[in-house]
């Protein structure tokens, strides 16, 4: 029985173990977050942010050209799309933007496009066809504009931006909303490059740091959700008690005869 409870106890002492590297990231991202007041000015900056495309958006184009006769008809140039419908993309809609940032389209070939926004894309190749027809109207739309949302919500994983811009509270709902084990004063936005990334904190449960803060998000944020420390407790017990139980199960035997033995003796 002492050999069972020393096994035990070790369980135990691994348990915890699990709980620290649960809870790793927390800390880490905590050292570096700070709920800390956004200025007006960059939040009026975000509020009319648009997204620019770069190398690796994808892009669909569609372009027309208006008639002299039958009333000014439109007729189609160019649908990139394929007249789909993205009820849910599979990845391959639309046109790559390569690592040359250009899209190769009828009759003007080849035009350079990263760097803008939907609207400047859409001005450019109107120029571009207006060599060629009398009429021309583009539409750019870029496809792959998601944010990540992870961590202690009921349904973790990826959010389409149709807007542009999302707010956090979008993203959450998208994502199910927070779980019960969520730690609200602990929701963390990072932003930007993954070796320099900005990281926002924002505490759900004070007004006054959801005022203070920019709770607009843009296209590649990943939204992360602490766990409340009780949370990683559970999960370090629960990936520890199987080989409490394997192990105790081993013993058994011999705490069975241990027993035997002591009441015949």
């Amino acid at each position: 029985m002492k050999k069972l409870a020393l096994v035990l106890v070790f369980a135990l002492f691994l348990s915890g173990c699990a709980v620290k590297d649960f809870q790793r990231f927390d800390k880490n991202a905590q050292k570096s977050a700070e709920v800390k007041e956004i200025p007006e000015g960059v939040y009026q900056q975000e509020k009319v942010f648009e997204w620019k495309i770069q190398q690796g958006d994808r892009v669909e184009i569609t372009a027309f050209n208006q008639s002299s006769n039958s009333g000014g008809q439109l007729s189609e140039l160019l649908n990139s799309g394929g007249q789909r419908v993205y009820t849910q993309r599979v990845g391959d809609e639309g046109m790559l933007i390569g690592a040359d940032g250009m899209v190769n389209l009828p009759l003007i070939g080849n035009i350079k496009i990263v760097g803008m926004t939907e609207k400047q894309a859409s001005e450019k190749l109107i120029e571009g066809y207006k060599t060629y027809l009398r009429s021309p109207y583009v539409a750019v739309k870029i496809l792959n504009q998601r944010l990540f949302v992870l961590g202690e919500v009921n349904k973790p994983g990826v959010v389409l931006v149709t807007n542009g811009t999302m707010s956090l509270f979008e993203a959450l709902a998208s994502s199910g909303d927070i779980t019960d084990f969520a730690d609200r004063k602990s929701i963390r936005v990072i932003r930007g490059d993954m070796r320099h990334p900005e990281v926002r904190s924002i505490d759900m449960t004070d007004f006054a740091s959801i005022t203070a803060s920019s709770l607009i998000l843009r296209p590649n944020d990943v939204v992360y959700v602490a766990s409340r420390e009780e949370r990683a407790s559970m999960v370090g017990f629960d990936e520890e008690l199987p080989w409490a139980r394997f192990i105790a199960t081993i013993l058994q035997p011999f705490s069975t005869a241990a027993v035997v033995y002591g009441v015949t003796k």
